[in-house]
Parts: structure tokens; C-alpha cells; sequence
């Protein structure tokens, strides 16, 4: 039995209750490792707790190389014998950062970079193909400018020993991935360009349609989940016409509220002529030959800004309107944010009373006394405290006027949530329960990371991991013995605390809510 501090009082908290929500698999067993894929035969290793096997390195497309460079993804080809599927393959090329702040080691690829990347791992507990348990495809999160299906915190031991298959994928990043021109909206047969990492995410959940029925999962129960750029990528799935049928439940991470917008296609064709000029280039072609370090090295006049693109065609209108117009995949949805999204800007908290009050009398002329009433900052320190709170207030408040905006047309449900655990080790006052801070907790990966866990830490992730894989399993968090989760309703604004206590809390006082959704629809009205 475990033992998870909610509120003040110790609630239970039994894997039963995961096990009856996803039909009560059987775990003893090691899971068979050679599969058949539809281009080949690949043979997995066990995981650390052997009833699990992990298959990595599994191709899912062709190598973008050469001539395929900004192109939507070809068909993987086919092998003959057994392929060993022990050994992640290259993240996609982008800047090496191996640490940055919060985000030690175990948060950042650690291996190779390559253009030869588009390859996918899995995890599974199970024995063959007519188990069908429910499938977990992970899409990670770095601004859509780095992220690997290799990093040590996205494990999916912990949850395919709770029954799921988990998968996770790469995609390209940066430059290869993002890049729109009007030359390469010309070769298109649909006339788009800019999205080659979008695409790449399609082709996997493809990918996993023909094939993860060959690793005991289920393609009419497949989950996607991301956090940051991956949960941004989750909801444009959600928006995306090609996307379609490839999915049934979403899971964004730090991801969903008002104000998410795409770039045109036009403004981001502008932004690639330039780009191409700056790196000396007359045509795209000449592009396609240029060795990817000097493709990738900074150039001054050369910024790029790599976020999807809203095409026409992957992506055919803003996903609000495209939610708005009752167009979008209406898939259940569990969705929220960490109590400290920012704390890793160095002026989080930290600017002065003065600073603050004139921000907000920037972003807010007609209600700034109001907002100040609410958010005072007479001291540094209340200065301070109340520039968290009012960070942390927006995405809370942006979160619940995104699900209500969702409700008008969608008939699924939406559950959603605010983080607030402070993960232990080294700076933890400085960055709180900082942007990403759940994730080990999801994965119930904390042996991935080295921190000083306690405890109380390895409760709370099985909570989490509980919760994410009953939702996974069935489009509802809760299970016995968890803390009631409820799904959202207009008329109770209210969110699931997750952390240090498990209950519903209120979205905000009646003030702020009502101050941020008169500033919400002004923003909106500015665009």
C-alpha cells in the first residue's frame, strides 16, 4: 500500500486501482521481444524490471537527408533479418545543450545529433498482439528547437508496467524542421511549407496505427501526450485535419490557454526568404546541399524563429477558430500547468515595485488600479510575491477560459490541473516547481534522476503516474483510491491541485477572474 499526504490527512493509495481501471494485466511475465513491424522483424531487451522490454531505435520514417530536407516524411524501408532494437538512435540536429538551469542532465539528450533521426522507442509488459492494451505516444517538449525521445526522464518503464505501451518520438527541430519558403510552398502538392516537424509527429502516430498492435497495444486506444512544444504540438494534432482517427484522448503538458497562435504561412515564407539570403543561397536546392553545421552555425542577419506554421493544410486556420467552428479531433483532454512556469527567467519575481506597476499599467491601462488592489506591491517583498501570483493566476485563469471556449463545441471532457511540488535538490527556492518540474513524476522516473528524492516524492509519483495511466486508459483520471479528480464544468471553476495535496481548488477569486477574462477578450480584440 502507498501512502500520499493530501490536504493534512494520509490517504491510500492502491496500484488496484490502476489495475482495475485498465482491466487488471498481468505483469509476471516478460514481455516476448522479437516483433514483426511492417518493414521488418525487431528484437527488444528487457527493461530494468524485467516483465517490461524496450525497443529502441525503431525507424518510423526515411532519413531526411539530401534531396528529402524540408520534405514531408517518406516511408521507412524495409530490412531483412532481425534488427536489434538496444540503442537510441541520434536526436534531430540542433544546438547541444546538455544542462540549462532547473534542467539537469537527466532533462536534456545526452547522446549523438544527427539528420538521420526519425526514430521511435517502446515500452511495453506485453506477451502478444491480442492483449491490446491502451498506448502512450510522448511528445517531448524545447521550443520546438531541441527535445529528444531519448531523455532519460521520459522512461516508459514505470508506466507500461502499469499497463500501458508507451512510445516515444522523434521529430526535427530548428531550421529542418520549421523552415517555410516559397519555393518549397511551390514543389508542394498541396501548396504548404514549414511544418516538417509536425509531419514527422504524423507519420509516428501513423507508424503506430499499422504496427503497435504487434507490441500487445491497441491503435483504437492511443493517447497523445506532451509537455511545453510538445504539448503546444498536441494541441495542433488536436486542431489538425491530417491528424484525424490517429488518436483518442490528448494530454498537454504546460500547453493549453488563450493566445496561442500560429504564424501564417506568408509571414513565415518572408521569414525563410531571409534566412536563405543570409546564408548566401540562391535557391533552395542549393540549400538542400549545404552541409548541415554551416546550415545550422549562427549567422548575423540570419534569426530564425522555429514554431509551426499555420499552413492551409496541416494546420488549415488558427486552432482556436478551428475549436471555435467545431472542426477540431474532440478528444477527452487532460491538461495544466506548473505553479512557477517562469521562475527559470532571471527576473522572475525580481523586479521592482516600481518595474511591476508599470508593466501592469502597460498591459492593462483601464484596469491597472484594479489590478494592483489585487496584486499590491508596496515592498519588494510583496513586489515580489505578487508578481508569482499573478503569473501563476493568468495560466490558471487562461487554462479555465480555454476549457470553457472548448466547451461551446466539444462534446469530450477536460480535466485539468495545477502543479505546485518543489522537486528537491540543488536551487529548488530559486526555481519552485519550475517549468517541466512534473515530469518524473508522470514517468515515475525518479531513479532516472539524480536528485535526493524522499518519500514523500516517490508517493506523489505514484499518484501522478496512476492518474496519467488511468486517463490514458480510459479518458478519466480517476481510480480507486486516488483523490477525486473532477473534470471541469463552467459553472465550478475550479482545478485539481497535484502535488503536495491532491484535492480540487478554486480557479480564483471572483476579482481576478473576472479582471483577466475582461483582459483576455481585449488582447483577443487587438489581434
Amino acid at each position: 500500500m502507498i501512502r500520499v499526504k493530501s490536504n493534512s490527512l494520509l490517504l491510500p493509495v492502491r496500484t488496484l486501482g490502476v489495475c482495475l481501471s485498465l482491466g487488471c494485466l498481468s505483469f509476471s511475465a516478460a514481455a516476448v521481444a522479437p516483433v514483426r513491424v511492417e518493414t521488418g522483424s525487431v528484437d527488444g531487451v528487457p527493461a530494468s524490471d524485467p516483465s517490461v522490454t524496450v525497443y529502441r531505435g525503431i525507424p518510423f520514417a526515411a532519413p531526411p537527408l539530401g534531396d528529402l530536407r524540408w520534405r514531408p516524411p517518406q516511408p521507412a524501408a524495409a530490412w531483412q533479418g532481425m534488427r536489434k532494437a538496444d540503442q537510441f538512435s541520434a536526436a534531430c540536429i540542433q544546438d547541444p545543450v546538455r544542462s540549462l538551469g532547473p534542467w539537469t542532465e537527466e532533462y536534456m539528450h545526452q547522446g549523438d545529433y544527427s539528420e538521420d533521426c526519425l526514430y521511435l522507442n517502446v515500452w511495453t509488459a506485453g506477451k502478444d498482439a491480442t492483449e491490446r492494451r491502451p498506448v502512450f505516444v510522448w511528445i517531448y517538449g524545447g521550443a520546438f528547437t531541441g527535445g529528444s525521445a531519448a531523455v532519460a526522464l521520459y522512461d516508459g518503464e514505470a508506466l507500461a508496467h502499469k499497463g500501458l505501451v508507451v512510445v516515444t518520438i522523434n521529430y526535427r527541430v530548428g531550421v529542418l524542421g520549421f523552415l517555410a519558403h516559397p519555393e518549397l510552398t511551390k514543389e508542394s502538392d498541396v501548396r504548404a511549407s514549414g511544418n516538417y516537424g509536425l509531419l514527422d509527429q504524423i507519420a509516428a502516430l501513423r507508424w503506430v496505427q499499422k504496427n503497435i498492435a504487434a507490441f500487445g497495444g491497441d491503435p483504437k486506444r492511443v493517447t497523445i501526450g506532451g509537455q511545453s512544444a510538445g504539448a503546444a504540438s498536441v494541441n495542433i494534432l488536436v486542431a489538425s485535419p491530417l491528424a484525424k482517427g490517429l488518436f483518442h484522448q490528448a494530454i498537454a503538458q504546460s500547453g493549453s490557454g488563450l493566445g496561442n497562435r500560429s504564424r501564417p504561412l506568408s509571414e513565415a515564407e518572408a521569414e525563410g526568404v531571409r534566412f536563405v539570403q543570409a546564408k548566401g543561397a540562391s535557391s533552395i536546392k542549393e540549400l538542400r546541399a549545404v552541409p548541415v553545421a554551416t546550415l545550422t552555425a549562427r549567422v548575423e542577419g540570419a534569426p530564425f524563429r522555429s514554431s509551426p506554421v499555420m499552413d492551409g493544410w496541416l494546420l488549415p486556420d488558427q486552432a482556436t477558430a478551428i475549436f471555435a467552428q467545431g472542426r477540431q479531433n474532440d478528444v477527452a483532454t487532460l491538461t495544466g500547468w506548473t505553479a512557477d512556469e517562469g521562475s527559470s527567467n532571471e527576473n522572475y519575481g525580481k523586479r521592482t515595485p516600481e518595474e511591476f506597476e508599470r508593466e501592469i499599467r502597460m498591459r492593462n491601462s483601464t484596469t491597472a488600479d484594479e489590478f494592483m488592489k489585487l496584486y499590491p506591491a508596496s515592498t519588494q517583498e510583496q513586489a515580489s510575491e505578487s508578481q508569482k501570483a499573478m503569473a501563476r493566476d493568468q495560466n490558471v485563469i487562461s487554462t479555465f477560459l480555454w476549457a470553457k471556449e472548448r466547451a461551446k463545441t466539444a462534446k469530450t471532457r477536460v480535466y485539468t490541473y495545477y502543479w505546485e511540488h518543489v522537486q528537491p535538490g540543488p536551487k529548488k527556492e530559486t526555481y519552485q516547481a519550475f517549468h517541466s518540474s512534473e515530469l518524473p513524476y508522470v514517468f515515475n522516473s525518479l531513479k532516472r534522476a539524480n536528485r535526493p528524492w524522499e518519500a514523500v516524492d516517490r508517493s506523489i509519483a505514484e499518484t501522478m503516474s496512476s492518474y496519467w495511466a488511468n486517463f490514458v486508459g480510459t479518458g478519466d483520471p480517476n481510480g480507486t483510491g486516488l483523490p477525486k479528480w473532477p473534470a471541469f464544468d463552467a459553472d465550478h471553476p475550479v482545478t485539481m491541485e497535484l502535488g503536495d495535496k491532491f484535492a480540487p481548488r478554486p480557479i480564483a477569486d471572483p476579482g481576478k477572474l473576472k479582471l483577466f477574462e475582461a483582459m483576455f477578450v481585449k488582447m483577443a480584440g487587438s489581434r
